[in-house]
């Protein structure tokens, strides 16, 4: 198994999708914390 070779291109999408979809969710978490904030 070489280490130099590059990544296979699902596993690349797959890193990028997981990297995405955990910006989403902290940015729906943050909205909602902020929505109930002002709620109050």
């Amino acid at each position: 198994m070489q280490s130099d070779a590059p990544a296979p291109l699902w596993k690349r999408l797959g890193w990028m999708a997981l990297i995405w979809a955990g910006s989403v969710a902290a940015l729906g978490l943050v909205a909602t914390v902020i929505r109930w904030w002002l709620k109050g």
